[in-house]
């Protein structure tokens, strides 16, 4: 198995030592910082971009869930907490493993199997977002449409829209300009989900999505979007 970067989140510092041990345990997990709130998580993970952290649910301020929702990509999660009633939530989100503390040297051994299952499948970029009660992690490479919304996005995947809390300014600066295309102030599109592009008399381009949306460029994209496409 290939060393995997990690980071523990968790406001109790004997908390973060007790996950410490048990990673230093295990030669493919390699440590990379460690945060006490979400705020510092966030810089973290935004600056070190790590495969796997070890997060607490219940943190002051912002919750581990919360943290999650505020990332542009998510790395995979392993949840720990106190409290067992998060339990069927974290799964629910798609994490890698639930541990309740203190953390057993036996239950966590069990989660990197799970941790070693998922590795070897090449899991894609993702993001954590809320549909109506119930969050999800999504691929990025289902995600076909954002729309601005003020200061949130807008994202459309499968038959499902959701909202973001991050602005497509944002999103434009982290995302592959190779895969997603700001096509206007108000729109960014997956360019693998293109169906038709045609030009009007005027130069501008006009984009069909392979789910039915047509959607005009502005003058200054289609110049960019001609460059980029070779078109």
């Amino acid at each position: 198995m290939k060393e995997l970067q990690v980071l523990i989140i968790d406001d109790e510092r004997n908390a973060r030592e007790e996950v410490k041990k048990l990673i230093a345990i295990y030669p493919e997990l390699v440590l990379m910082g460690e945060a006490k709130n979400a705020v510092e998580a966030k810089e973290l993970i935004e600056a070190k971009n790590p495969d796997l952290i070890f997060l607490d649910i219940q943190m002051p301020e912002k919750s581990g869930f919360e943290l999650l929702e505020s990332l542009v990509t998510v790395p995979q999660v392993i949840f720990t907490t106190a409290y067992d009633q998060y339990a069927v939530k974290a799964f629910e989100f798609s994490a890698i493993d639930y541990l309740m503390k203190p953390i057993r040297e036996g239950r966590f051994a069990k989660a990197m199997e799970q941790v070693r299952t998922r590795a070897a499948q090449h899991m894609d970029d993702r993001i954590f977002v809320k549909d109506r009660n119930q969050y999800h992690f999504v691929s990025w490479k289902k995600v076909y449409l954002i729309e601005s919304m003020d200061n949130y996005a807008r994202l459309f995947f499968d038959d499902k829209s959701v909202f973001l809390k991050t602005s497509l300014n944002q999103l434009e600066q982290k995302l592959d300009e190779h895969t997603f295309f700001r096509i206007d102030r108000a729109h960014m599109i997956n360019l693998n989900y293109v169906d038709k592009i045609t030009t009007d008399n005027t130069g501008k381009l006009q984009i069909t999505l392979k789910q039915g949306e047509v959607l005009d460029v502005s003058e200054r994209q289609s110049v960019k979007l001609k460059k980029l496409l070779k078109v």
